[in-house]
């Protein structure tokens, strides 16, 4: 399943520094704008405290754990709707992610500049908001010119279903709000909705940058933050990128858990963001355990077993008869399948079973 995060800000915010914490890849990373031009991809591990704790219980030391796409876009700047500091390139990079990460500057520094002069994290939002509503403003004007005559005219159901969310969306943005305010009710304007890719349909997360000092308290730019958001019911995450990116240089585990510990963290700021990254997208994670590995698999919430099956291996999916499901306390807590077996614990599950986040599944097919 490939799926992407694509992180995003202005120019000098923080955005390539956290990028090379979450996937040790080495973007450039330099103090004037446009250094990023070409989106960096890096495949980010999802950290998963559950994998360890399984792996002596099936006697195994290979964990295998799942993973999720995080793209570092260049900063963006106003004008870029117009295609302005490589605007359009950048907002085509947008649109192909399926979540934004929006990092916001939160800390003072006179050494990094700042493309507007001044920090203030709330102002930068807005140009961000703005830059992308204007591109999905000239999206949905443009298919308006496209669908509506056929819509009003015709007999064509589906012209006229889009033709109605595109001018909900339009009136929207038109007061200045993200397309992901809007709600639609049936199923067919949802469907019409998600196939027109608008960038402000999003789901976002905002990752307040900020210096060692705040890593773990925030400053009065997070609350700025906080309130400015508080509408959207988008998450928040206060990092120190530049900080994360130390701790990762570090050799060992224990360096690394010490120092989070001296800043009064109890897990480092990345694996919070992939975390929050990952429930951002709507995904969740079923297990496979045995002795060749305990392994994490990704499937969207919702997702039935046959469908998880499939995440496996297509054939699983087409030759699904059944799936043996243990919950994770489970399995935990009694120590082996043979125990949770002769608890009665072990539950067979059909083709309508909605699969749980930490089910450990074993699935029988034939093709």
């Amino acid at each position: 399943m490939s799926l992407k995060c694509g992180i995003v800000g202005l120019p000098n915010v923080g955005k390539s520094t956290l990028f090379n914490c979450l996937s040790n890849a080495k973007a450039q990373s330099a103090n004037f704008p446009f250094c990023t031009i070409e989106p960096n991809v890096g495949v980010i591990t999802v950290p998963d405290e559950r994998l360890a704790v399984l792996a002596p219980l099936v006697n195994t030391t290979k964990l295998v754990p799942t993973t999720v796409e995080i793209v570092d876009i260049a900063g963006l700047v106003k004008g870029a709707s117009k295609g302005e500091g490589l605007g359009n390139q950048f907002l085509g990079n947008i649109r192909e992610t399926d979540a934004i990460i929006h990092v916001l500057r939160c800390f003072d520094d006179d050494n990094v500049v700042h493309v507007d002069g001044t920090v203030d994290p709330v102002r930068d939002k807005e140009i961000i908001d703005t830059e992308l509503q204007l591109k999905d403003l000239e999206t949905c004007e443009n298919r308006i010119k496209k669908v509506e005559k056929i819509a009003q005219v015709g007999g064509d159901k589906n012209a006229k279903i889009e033709y109605e969310v595109l001018c909900a969306y339009r009136e929207a943005l038109l007061e200045g709000k993200n397309a992901r305010s809007v709600e639609f009710d049936s199923k067919d304007e949802q469907a019409a909705a998600k196939g027109l890719f608008l960038l402000t349909s999003k789901p976002v997360l905002y990752v307040c940058n900020v210096d060692e000092a705040a890593a773990s308290t925030g400053n009065a730019y997070v609350e700025a933050v906080r309130e400015a958001v508080k509408d959207e019911n988008a998450e928040i995450l206060v990092v120190a990128a530049q900080t994360e990116a130390d701790i990762a240089e570090l050799e060992t585990y224990e360096e690394r858990q010490e120092f989070l510990q001296d800043l009064g963290l109890e897990e480092s700021g990345c694996n919070r963001l992939i975390k929050a990254a990952y429930k951002m997208l709507e995904l969740e994670t079923f297990l496979t355990a045995g002795e060749m590995e305990v392994k994490a698999w990704t499937y969207r919430k919702g997702w039935k077993a046959p469908q998880c099956a499939g995440v496996i291996h297509t054939d699983f999916e087409k030759g699904f008869i059944r799936a043996q499901v243990i919950k994770y306390e489970d399995f935990v807590r009694l120590g082996s399948e043979a125990a949770v077996r002769d608890a009665g614990l072990l539950h067979i599950e059909g083709k309508e079973y909605v699969v749980q986040d930490g089910d450990i599944m074993h699935f029988l097919f034939n093709v």
